[in-house]
């Protein structure tokens, strides 16, 4: 089983209940490059239908320039709560529009800058 993001393939490497885990092809037993998917199913109270959860999570490792070790790791992680009884052209529009924002130029100064104010 595979997944692909921007043209980098990642490979089922661990199963566990609710997640998988994937290895890139820059993986080394010193280098990340790590994809992991995880859900949570909704818990219902007597007032709430609940909410389920996913989480999709990019870890790598780079060289770094001018810092005190050699090399770090970036973690990217994106995590959803849905509410039960949503539509589904809700969520392609919530998600279309964060990747939007993931995407965009703002988004990229905030990470690399930690700017929160526009």
């Amino acid at each position: 089983m595979t997944v692909t993001v921007n043209a980098k393939t990642y490979t089922a490497d661990s199963f566990q209940k609710d997640r998988i885990a994937y290895t890139g092809a820059a993986k080394t037993a010193s280098v990340k490059d790590d994809l992991s998917l995880a859900r949570q199913a909704a818990k219902p109270t007597i007032s709430f239908s609940g909410l389920s959860r996913t989480e999709a999570k990019l870890t790598r490792t780079l060289t770094l320039t001018g810092a005190l070790t050699p090399t770090g790791d970036v973690i990217a992680a994106f995590n959803v709560s849905v509410p039960v009884g949503y539509t589904a052209a809700d969520i392609d529009a919530v998600l279309d529009d964060m990747g939007s924002y993931i995407a965009s130029a703002p988004f990229k100064v905030h990470v690399k800058t930690q700017k929160i104010s526009f």
